[in-house]
């Protein structure tokens, strides 16, 4: 597992020792000038397919990575949200969309990349979208327009399968995986 390296401790400035403290069964990085332990751990990027009369809401991505590959709306949890909440923001960033999140799609961890991603199933009322800074293009497809060999990221894949499988069964069941590797 590759970790972010910390030299020095963001409450005091001094150097970091990574050890394993008191009660603790991990490697952390402490601090012996003011006792802080800083944690490592997995980050949330939460998203959504959002549907609009049988198409999914789609965006080219702008930014590496995979710039130029599609994924639906997700992103970086922020503090103070829901994962609801970010969901929802991530469709306004990245395709100008107004979305109603709905159900728990998928968790799929990504264990590589120190992540959990969390996908929703989401309804966009009016087709009205636009390319948001992170975007490229946004697109309403229907599923076999999808472009499945350049969706950016497996969780994306994943969770778009997932979707299609369940609204073919006419199912709302929820899906979990574990990414170790793309």
């Amino acid at each position: 597992m590759t970790r972010v390296e910390m030299n020095f401790c963001s409450q005091c400035g001094a150097p970091l020792r990574r050890a394993i403290p008191p009660g603790d069964q991990l490697p952390r990085y402490v601090c012996d000038a003011c006792g802080s332990i800083h944690y490592q751990n997995p980050r949330l990027v939460v998203g959504c397919v959002p549907e609009h009369e049988g198409s999914i809401l789609l965006c080219r991505r702008a930014i590496e990575p995979r710039r130029g590959y599609w994924t639906v709306p997700a992103g970086f949890m922020e503090n103070g949200e829901t994962l609801q909440q970010a969901a929802a923001r991530e469709s306004q960033e990245e395709a100008l969309a107004e979305v109603a999140i709905g159900s728990l799609l998928a968790v799929v961890h990504v264990l590589h990349a120190h992540q959990v991603h969390v996908f929703f199933r989401a309804a966009l009322p009016q087709a009205r979208y636009g390319i948001g800074a992170e975007s490229l293009e946004v697109a309403l497809v229907r599923p076999a327009e999808i472009p499945w060999a350049d969706i950016a990221f497996p969780s994306t894949d994943f969770a778009l399968r997932r979707y299609l499988e369940d609204r073919a069964a006419g199912s709302d069941a929820h899906h979990f995986t574990t990414l170790e590797r793309h």
